[in-house]
């Protein structure tokens, strides 16, 4: 559909407004189009500074092999500290959680259900997805077949989804609650001695600072905000921590609150307690055939922070809530040349009306993008890609979530 679109720009436009106030788009030439580019980013560059320059990348860029290898050639000639991508609006907590745990921001565990007899999921829908940092084909085959041969799923959120409507048990919660929920399972583990680290003890270093932290926030402390019994939390810890392999896993719905990163780091931490991390049936790092891990930086926290709001970057890349900010307030490192890719911030990020009035205030904004949108109609210049039927294409991002090591290109 994308291939045939009579809307997908197949050529760069420019942006040209005539003395009515009127919109036009103008096809231009590569060389046009790429030559205007350069000197305008350079101009602003030498007249403002480096960090004048802002970039936002969006999710398909994950899904263009050619953007995950060639971005960083064009980005570390341009050393802003005004980056942002989607990651900030959907999975920075798995990253920043695999960060502080494994070492490494893309060192995801992988729900192994194929082999797995117990499974407590948290604010995901996989059978709407198709998994996500899970990719998992033929999701629902797979959940039926789990429960078929005995194996108990259970689904926390407080949405009657899909998923749940194939669930051994469904639990509805209140949203943004989800670590108390958590601690509670966490706490009961402790309390109760089920504590099982299994091949993980010669690994695991400071169990002990968490039981300590935990103690307070008991099953019963947690029922008067997540509206789930105590006794129910007491049970599912029971089961999990019984099954011969369990597994604990939490997408969007968990990451996208107040307390995202602390209900990732507890998820992974539950795992870690019932000696589920890493083991057949459990959540198993994974094997791709081409492995990014070691070929990628480790990542990073708070290295430096936004102007306007003081938030940390991570991975050298802001928020993306605080963009439209970065362009509007004044001052050094005021944000006033803009390259998005492969991204529609106006649609997918916070406050979406105040970074459709932001973009206008641009000095200079190119797109690379197949569409004129929400966002990319802001640009002077869109630079559109060739469509996934003409160009290759090896997921090189994907393969390190997958439940099984495949490779295709």
């Amino acid at each position: 559909d994308i291939h045939e679109d009579p809307d997908r720009l197949r050529q760069p436009v420019k942006r040209i407004v005539d003395g009515d106030g009127n919109l036009h788009w103008q096809e231009i030439s590569w060389d046009e189009a790429l030559d205007t580019t350069a000197r305008r980013l350079v101009e602003i560059h030498n007249e403002h500074g480096v960090n004048a320059i802002g970039v936002y990348l969006g999710n398909p860029t994950v899904h263009n092999y050619g953007m995950l290898t060639h971005q960083g050639q064009l980005f570390r000639h341009l050393r802003t500290n005004n980056r942002f991508s989607a990651t900030s609006v959907d999975q920075l907590p798995h990253h920043l959680a695999s960060l502080w745990l494994f070492g490494h921001k893309s060192l995801f565990p992988i729900p192994d259900i194929d082999r797995s007899h117990y499974f407590l999921m948290l604010g995901a829908n996989p059978l709407a997805s198709n998994g996500s940092i899970w990719t998992v084909p033929g999701v629902g085959k797979r959940i039926k077949a789990f429960t078929a041969r005995g194996g108990k799923l259970v689904v926390i959120d407080p949405r009657r989804t899909e998923t749940a409507e194939l669930a051994s048990e469904h639990h509805f919660i209140r949203p943004g609650t989800d670590a108390l929920f958590l601690l509670g399972v966490l706490n009961t583990l402790f309390s109760e001695y089920l504590v099982d680290l299994g091949n993980l003890a010669p690994y695991v270093r400071g169990l002990g600072d968490v039981e300590g932290a935990v103690r307070r926030f008991t099953p019963e402390f947690g029922e008067r905000h997540t509206g789930i019994a105590a006794a129910t939390v007491r049970t599912i810890a029971r089961e999990l921590a019984a099954a011969d392999a369990g597994i604990c896993y939490g997408r969007l719905g968990v990451s996208v609150q107040a307390y995202g990163a602390l209900c990732q780091w507890l998820i992974q931490i539950i795992n870690i307690a019932t000696g589920n991390l890493d083991k057949p049936g459990g959540s198993l790092f994974t094997l791709p055939a081409v492995d990014t891990v070691p070929n990628s930086s480790p990542g990073g926290f708070g290295r430096h922070r936004s102007r306007a709001r003081g938030l940390p970057e991570f991975d050298r890349e802001l928020p993306a809530a605080t963009l439209a900010e970065e362009i509007t307030t004044p001052g050094d490192g005021q944000i006033r040349a803009l390259f998005t890719g492969a991204g529609n911030p106006v649609l997918s990020t916070p406050n979406g009306r105040q970074l459709d009035e932001a973009l206008e205030t641009l000095d200079f904004m190119v797109s690379l993008d197949p569409y004129i949108n929400e966002t990319t109609r802001h640009a002077d210049i869109i630079l559109p890609p060739t469509s996934p039927l003409e160009h290759d294409h090896y997921d090189m991002a994907f393969h390190i979530n997958a439940i099984r090591n495949t490779a295709r290109h």
